[in-house]
Parts: structure tokens; C-alpha cells; sequence
């Protein structure tokens, strides 16, 4: 009888081992974090909390790779990406990082299925090949029938819609969202993290950075930051449904 071989655990879509960033302010040193420590695996749905100053921001650039820490180390998909090249760094950002922010930075002469090409721009992809994968990713968020429009002929909803759609078009690793909700109405922010769990639903890792505990109780668990540390690491054993509360 051939005995199966053990199997292996996931590899952590983030881990961040004892992180640390500091800057020069006026000749003193400013620490924006320290000696944070913790773990993402894949399909998680993570908010990261914290207030103005809190390190939440910083963090943020350092696990989107816009940013190297001074002390510890990440690895993204089991890579040490702290230890890559600037060049490398670029690719690792445009192939295995989806970015969403609270400005919508879409191009305003340029349609939805144009701004979403983008990236596939910057990665040589065929022409042809381009249309069909950024119409697929419109289509992933409800915005097929809104292919042709440009930003201006769209609602502040269906712009950061699209910014999803640029961000997924690749096929990243991790999707990185910065106070995504930030500068929406009540109605659609929750529009918006309707669309961010059904993705995770599907197997997406998420990171949703916001101030906003409204926001973040839409997470399966919730990382507090303050004064530049780790305070808090907790599951959320009941996130908020936000396909349930655009139908109430």
C-alpha cells in the first residue's frame, strides 16, 4: 500500500517578519513603524485600521512594494521581495499587485476598456488579446455595458468599478485597496465592498486599508494599527454582508 505524501500547508500570500521603516525628519530619526509581524493566506479578506500617523499608510507601501523597510523582511508569494532590485520591484508590482485607491486616477480621455488595458500595456500584451481580457475584467464588476464610456460619463461608483477592473486585469497575487470607499456616498461605498467580497469569495486575497471601522467590519479579520505598531490581529467571525445591505 503506497502511503500518500503529507500535504504541504499554503504558502502565505504575505509575511511580514518583525517590519520596521524609519525616517529622517529634520535630522531625527521618525519611527512610521516597528517590529510588525504578521501573516495573509490566500482568500483572506484583511482591513487594515488605524488613524492619521498610525503607520497604516506606510505599511501599505512597503507590502505594494512602492516601498523597502529598514529592519525586517517581506515576502510576497513566498518571495523576500524587500531584498529585489528597483527593476524587479516594478515587475512584482505591475504582475502580482492590483492597486485600488481612493482617487479613481483613471485617464479621462481614454474609455473604460482603455483604462483598463493599461497594465497589459505596460506588460507588452498583444492588442487584441488586451480588449479581450479588459472586457472580461468589466465584466467581473457589472460594467460590460459601460465598455465605451469615459470617466466623465460615469458615476463615482462605476469609476472606482473600473479602477477594480484595471486592478484585477492581470491576475494578481494580492489586490491592494487604499480607502477605496473614501470619496463615495454611503450607498455606494457599500456598493463598492459588495464587489470587493464577491471577489474575495471567488479566491481573491484582499487588502482593504481604511480608517473606517464601517469599512472594515466587511473584512474577515481586522489589523489595528497605532503609533506605528501592531496593536491588534482579530478574526471578525461575522463579517457585515454588503450584497444584504444594498438590499435593505
Amino acid at each position: 500500500m503506497n502511503e500518500q505524501a503529507p500535504l504541504m500547508p499554503p504558502t502565505p500570500v504575505i509575511a511580514a517578519h518583525h517590519l520596521g521603516r524609519e525616517y529622517s525628519l529634520g535630522g531625527h530619526a521618525v519611527k512610521a513603524l516597528e517590529d510588525v509581524s504578521f501573516t495573509v493566506m490566500p482568500g483572506e479578506f484583511v482591513a487594515i485600521m488605524g488613524p492619521s500617523g498610525s503607520g497604516k499608510s506606510t505599511l501599505m507601501n512597503l507590502l505594494g512594494c512602492l516601498d523597502r523597510p529598514n529592519a525586517g523582511e517581506y515576502r510576497l508569494g513566498g518571495e523576500a521581495v524587500s531584498l529585489f532590485s528597483p527593476d524587479a520591484l516594478a515587475l512584482v508590482r505591475n504582475r502580482r499587485i492590483g492597486f485600488v485607491f481612493q482617487q479613481f486616477n483613471l485617464l479621462a480621455r481614454q474609455s473604460a476598456l482603455e483604462n483598463v488595458e493599461l497594465p497589459l500595456v505596460y506588460s507588452a500584451v498583444p492588442r487584441a488579446e488586451r480588449r479581450r481580457l479588459a472586457a472580461a475584467a468589466l465584466a467581473e464588476v457589472g460594467l460590460a455595458h459601460r465598455a465605451d464610456h469615459t470617466p466623465a460619463k460615469l458615476s463615482g461608483g462605476e469609476q472606482q468599478r473600473v479602477a477594480i477592473a484595471r486592478a484585477l486585469v492581470n491576475r494578481p497575487l494580492l489586490l491592494l485597496a487604499d480607502e477605496p470607499t473614501g470619496a463615495l456616498d454611503s450607498r455606494t461605498q457599500v456598493e463598492i465592498l459588495a464587489v470587493l467580497q464577491r471577489l474575495n469569495a471567488q479566491g481573491l486575497t484582499i487588502i482593504v486599508v481604511t480608517h473606517e471601522l464601517d469599512v472594515a467590519e466587511h473584512a474577515g479579520r481586522i489589523l489595528a494599527f497605532r503609533d506605528g505598531r501592531l496593536r491588534k490581529d482579530e478574526v471578525n467571525p461575522r463579517p457585515r454582508i454588503a450584497q444584504s445591505e444594498r438590499a435593505a
